[in-house]
This record gives structure tokens, sequence and C-alpha cells, in this order.
């Protein structure tokens, strides 16, 4: 059995069985664990994320995964460049991308709306409206809490009447703490078909969407595509 440094026997199995779980061998279950630290402190040190990953990519890191669940789209090398080229993850806010999730929220009555970025670990609000500050921890978000990483996995609108009774949905951390129940999303997508982020509402109470709601959403969201990507 392998043996990690300041691991015991307990930890050794632990680590073992959790590999087998993700369909992994351990030394690949252990690089993913690094690669994925090596890409938050480098987005952290504003590094170059573009370059860690074709490296990671030439070495088959982020190929690991089982291609189960929203991860195997959201960790696609191409759809993460497509996301860093935008140039928007940790930028200041920007009264345009304000301006649009006002009207997203105006629009559908909705107490929250967002312009949002899903990275692979976390998801990044580029704007949010009843965002409860502007500090970097108030901006983003880890992505098990994320309802836009499925938005973005399938490329199609995501439309959620009631979060507390969808069989996957129902146990992300944002909906049992009551912060989502109902939700609505729009993939930001660009030319090569790479979704970036959603523009999203939610409620903190069901809500029966209409198309209507999608149509109006979806003209907003082309608003801020044509924003995001027209300005690269």
């Amino acid at each position: 059995m392998i043996s990690l440094p300041g691991f015991d026997d307990w930890l050794n199995r632990l680590l073992v069985e959790q590999a087998a779980k993700a369909g992994q061998s351990v030394e690949a279950y252990i690089a993913q664990a690094v690669a994925a630290r090596l890409m938050g402190d480098v987005t952290r040190q504003n590094g170059d994320r573009v370059d860690l990953l074709d490296h990671l990519a030439d070495g088959a890191v982020l190929l690991t995964e089982q291609p189960n669940g929203p991860q195997a789209v959201v960790g696609d090398p191409e759809r993460l460049k497509a996301l860093y080229a935008t140039g928007l993850l940790d930028a200041p806010p920007d009264k345009v991308y304000d301006r649009i999730a006002d009207m997203a929220a105006a629009a559908l009555a909705a107490p929250g709306a967002a312009v949002s970025l899903v990275d692979r670990n976390r998801q990044f609000f580029v704007s949010m409206h009843g965002s409860p500050g502007e500090s970097p921890e108030a901006r983003e978000t880890s992505i098990d809490r994320s309802l836009c990483q499925y938005a973005v996995a399938s490329g199609q609108p995501l439309v959620i009447a009631d979060a507390r009774v969808d069989p996957v949905l129902k146990y992300n951390p944002a909906v049992t703490d009551g912060t989502v129940v109902s939700y609505l999303g729009i993939p930001l997508v660009n030319a090569d078909q790479y979704a970036v982020g959603t523009l999203c509402v939610w409620d903190t109470t069901p809500r029966n969407w209409t198309s209507g709601h999608v149509t109006t959403l979806r003209d907003l969201a082309q608003l801020a595509a044509d924003r995001i990507f027209d300005d690269r």
C-alpha cells in the first residue's frame, strides 16, 4: 500500500479508497489534487494560468476525472483557456456588467442576479445584484455552491423552479442553506461554443419561470456575452 509522509495507516487506507471511488490510481488522484492546489496558488498570485494549463494538459493531469457530472466540462482545458482569455477573473467591478445584472433582476422581479464566471474550483461574480459587498470574499464562491456550473456544462439554459426537490441540486450547499430555491441561468458562450459563465437570476422561494422569462434573460445574456467576447 502506498504511504505518504505524515499519513498514518488510516489516512493511507482512506486515500486508496477514495482514489478507487473516483476511478483513478492513487498517483493520478494525488496528481489531480496537487494540480488543483497549483491552480489556486497561481490564480491568487496572478500568474500565467493558461501556461500552467498547457503543461497539465500535456501530462494528462486534467484528463483523469470521471466523465460524469459537470466537472468533466468545467475542467476542460480548452474551456478554461477561453475563460482566462476574457481577463475578467478577479477584475474590479464594471458598471456595464452591474447594469446588466440590475436589469436582469428588475426584468424578472428576482432578488438576486449575477454575471458569473465558472472557474475549475470556484465561481467568480463579475457583477452581482444584491451582493453583500465588493470584497474578494463576497465576489466568489467555491464550486460546490455553484448552480451555474450545470448551465455551463450543458451549454443550455438551466431552469429550476424549486431546487429543493431537484434530485441533484437539492444537495447543493447554496440550496440547503436557503440562499437559492429557484434559479434561471443562461450560459455565456464564445464563438467556439465554450461557455465561460452565466447570466443568472435566483429567488429564495419557488418560481415557475416562463418562456418569456427565459427569452428576456437570454437577450440580456447576449448583451453580456457581446461585451465579454467582443472586447477581447
